[in-house]
């Protein structure tokens, strides 16, 4: 198990076909050797692991890694309001090159490439 820091650029959309790296986030989470976060590492953290959004036009948010049943989300205050849900990040690779979708506080899913995995 490694904690490595991760880089999800918003891939291509109807608005956006060349994807853009100005919406982003960035945080730090356990990995074991396939690339999976290690849920007994992310558990034992002393501190819960930090993300940072960056939107184009908003202000830089910063909130934590939570896991939310089956799944993991990123959060910014206290409460499920605020949550994004990452779809299948509980058993998905987070390797350069993947592709994830993230659940948006408004509904919308938008999709992610992992542009950087480093310790």
């Amino acid at each position: 198990m490694t904690w490595k820091t991760i880089r999800l650029e918003l891939a291509r959309t109807a608005e956006y076909p060349n994807g853009s790296s100005a919406h982003a986030y960035v945080f730090r989470v356990p990995l074991d050797e396939d690339g999976i976060i290690d849920q007994k590492a992310l558990r034992k953290a002393e501190k819960r692991p930090e993300v940072r959004r960056f939107w184009r036009g908003e202000p830089e948010q910063k909130g934590v890694v939570i896991a939310t049943g089956k799944s993991w989300a990123f959060s910014y205050e206290v409460g499920d309001d605020d949550d994004e849900t990452i779809f299948r990040l509980k058993d998905h690779p987070l390797k350069p090159g993947e592709y994830l979708t993230i659940t948006e506080t408004d509904g919308s899913e938008l999709p992610f490439k992992v542009v950087s995995c480093e310790e």
